[in-house]
């Protein structure tokens, strides 16, 4: 399966503020799930994902609805790539992070996806010096804002998992968007992760997969459905094609900003210093990033008339692009 994620070198073009807010938001509320970790860790962990991922599919489909995105029809490459985007950026994902963090903890995980500025840019295409420095800063902010870790080696081979499928989860949505827009991409990847997520709870944990959660559950996974899902998946898609997977992957730095900032705020822990000091590089890299020259890839530009209502423009199945975030 050819993935096309290259970036010709364009004219320098202003950036706009929009996409940059979109990426840096998503990324922040992808680092709150820890707040909340603590609250739901004693559900059963694949029905507490199966749950997770069909309310957001429940939203996302609603407001493709709303919005008048009529349902579009998928060649089979098309349809591979869905499939294999919600198999490794969501499910497996999921799976590689919690085998991690029994092996190494969480700082483990957090200290190797904090490579994946430095993946993307270099995934990306053709970067240009001054971008690889910037997602070197960030990742190496990252790292030291997460700390390193002391796992043993399933723990790090399960946290490269992890990091594999969180470029898959970018690098292999590129190619859907401008056909889908990012509602579309977002509502189809979480709907089809979750009977993915059922035969994963039913091998592991049977019918205990499920039960009635206790209230504070039912408020975490809510959150993580409707926040840290839904709306964060869509404005990193809309993000996405208007950054380009090199500049839109240093906002990955700030997951681990997200983690510290939500974990001070609900009195879970003070800053250190080196999580201050991560935090400054992280920062630092974005905006040196972000001065590079250059645009996203043109395979992932969105051109006028984005993810219309059904019967503006040109059809759903014509061709729509990635919507804005209204």
């Amino acid at each position: 399966m050819n993935v096309d994620v290259s970036t010709p070198p364009r004219p320098a073009t202003r950036l706009e503020p929009r996409g940059p807010v979109q990426a840096a938001t998503a990324m922040f509320l992808v680092g709150t799930l820890a707040a909340v970790a603590g609250v739901i860790g004693g559900y059963p962990i694949y029905g507490g994902q199966t749950l997770r991922h069909l309310l957001a599919a429940a939203v996302l489909l609603t407001v493709a609805r709303v919005m008048g995105l009529r349902f579009v029809r998928l060649t089979p490459r098309e349809t591979a790539l869905l499939a294999t985007l919600s198999l490794t950026g969501l499910v497996i994902f999921n799976v590689c992070v919690i085998e991690a963090t029994r092996h190494g903890g969480p700082a483990l995980v957090g200290t190797v996806l904090g490579t994946v500025p430095l993946a993307l840019a270099l995934l990306g295409g053709r970067p240009s010096p001054r971008l690889l420095g910037a997602a070197a800063l960030v990742a190496t902010g990252a790292t030291v804002a997460a700390g390193l870790g002391t796992g043993d080696l399933p723990g790090l081979l399960w946290s490269l998992g992890a990091l594999g499928c969180e470029l898959c989860f970018s690098l292999l949505a590129i190619p859907l968007l401008p056909k889908l827009g990012a509602v579309r991409v977002s509502a189809y990847s979480v709907t089809l992760a979750v009977p993915m997520f059922v035969a994963a709870g039913l091998l592991t944990d049977g019918t205990a997969m499920f039960r009635v959660p206790t209230v504070p559950e039912a408020a975490g996974l809510g959150y993580q459905a409707l926040v840290v899902t839904a709306l964060a998946f869509f404005l990193w898609y809309d993000a996405l094609p208007r950054l380009g997977p090199g500049r839109a992957g240093l906002f990955a730095g700030l997951i681990p900003v997200g983690a510290i900032v939500t974990g001070a705020a609900l009195g879970l822990g003070t800053p250190s210093v080196p999580d201050l000091a991560g935090a400054a590089l992280v920062v630092t890299g974005i905006v040196v990033g972000l001065s590079t020259s250059g645009s996203p890839a043109a395979g992932a530009r969105r051109p006028a008339g984005a993810e219309r209502p059904a019967g503006a423009g040109r059809s759903a199945a014509g061709g729509s692009r990635p919507a804005g975030a209204g």
